[in-house]
């Protein structure tokens, strides 16, 4: 596995203390506790109180304030010390860096939403999983083949934690996105697997000529259709349902086809078949542009760390059979679908997506 800096300093050698090696198996094996524990700092404000009163606070006082016992305030409050989001001096309890990100960082609570609502049920499920190669834990929110089958069913809180995390991601890449999609001239783009409608409305916003059509699922069209009705540029914005596993009959005549993370749905021998049927939709001389969350492009190991993570949830809950792509594997792919990757552009909206720029 080809590995650059800072990732291949990071994964190609074992650095830790036997101390450190220690502590971190321990982390490990009480890992969902202080999740847990975590999250009650925050639902319950603990942690909020603690950033507000920065002399300080008692056991007495955070009991008070969070509208707890004096004892859940203790269990929580010593547990948060050897999970390093509080520190004590004398009687009172202070807020650390790690504390202030999960009360305010955005991207840390989307983060653990979508593993307490979507995640943390089903990944009893996980070796079921693994061992047969389906999502098993997705019978904690209900009975269907995949998760995309189900999205527009979901229960609350699980159904907006999916989609908070979805967007996070992709929204903050669109405007940068945009820039790359129209660096050449587009008159007609395919958005495959366009989930809402969010980057084909920015589409034909950015171009006041371009029309777009959407081939997803047909629950995920009705939500789609739901979401653009009434917007401008929405009747430049056709629909076409298609399940892309059991149908190749792929639209025809477009300058880009375009898949935001979407192939990440999908296996390797799955990602073939769909790329090698999306050049039916092109035009001579038409792109397929890629945007994923590639694990070995990224610009720190934090967001490695975390996409190796979320890869288990399409182990456990989405459809027991694809990840987060290393780079190469889908480049690999491209090839033997007769693509060549004519660009890569990383760091796109600044959360460590990739495009991967394919010409036939």
């Amino acid at each position: 596995m080809k590995l650059e800096s800072p990732l291949k300093e990071i994964y190609s050698k074992d650095n830790k203390t036997i101390l450190e090696a220690q502590r971190a198996a321990q982390e490990i094996a009480f890992a969902p506790i202080a999740f847990q524990a975590s999250r009650m700092m925050l639902k319950l404000g603990v942690f909020q109180a603690l950033k507000d009163n920065p002399d300080g606070l008692t056991v007495e006082q955070v009991s008070k304030k969070a509208d707890i016992s004096k004892y859940a305030a203790k269990v929580l409050l010593e547990a948060s010390l050897s999970i390093g989001t509080v520190i004590v001096r004398d009687d009172l309890f202070f807020i650390t860096k790690t504390g202030w990100y999960l009360l305010t960082d955005k991207m840390t609570r989307v983060n653990m939403d979508f593993v307490n609502d979507v995640n943390y049920l089903g990944f009893f499920n996980l070796e079921e999983s693994l061992k047969e190669g389906r999502p098993a834990g997705l019978k904690a929110l209900g009975d269907w083949p995949t998760v995309y089958e189900g999205l527009k069913y979901l229960p609350e809180p699980a159904k907006e934690s999916w989609f908070a995390f979805d967007h996070f991601y992709s929204d903050n890449s669109f405007d940068q996105a945009l820039e790359i999609v129209f660096s050449q001239p587009v008159d007609n783009l395919l958005d495959v697997g366009g989930n809402t409608g969010k980057f084909s409305l920015k589409c034909v916003s950015y171009s006041s000529s371009v029309k777009v059509t959407v081939m997803d699922l047909p629950g995920q069209l009705d939500m789609l259709q739901e979401n653009i009705k009434g917007k401008t540029g929405a009747d430049r914005i056709d629909t076409c349902p298609r399940n892309v596993l059991k149908d190749n009959n792929y639209p025809k005549g477009f300058d880009v086809v375009w898949m935001s993370q979407f192939l990440d749905c999908f296996s390797e021998e799955q990602i073939f078949t769909i790329v090698s049927n999306a050049k039916k939709s092109l035009n001579k001389g038409g792109r397929l542009l890629i945007m994923e969350n590639l694990w070995d492009r990224q610009k720190y190991e934090t967001a490695t760390y975390c996409l190796t993570m979320t890869s288990l949830y399409f182990t456990a809950i989405a459809n027991g059979n694809s990840k987060m792509y290393h780079s190469q594997d889908l480049i690999d792919i491209l090839s033997r679908a007769g693509y060549s990757v004519s660009a890569i552009h990383d760091n796109v909206g600044g959360y460590g997506h990739t495009i991967l720029e394919c010409v036939c």
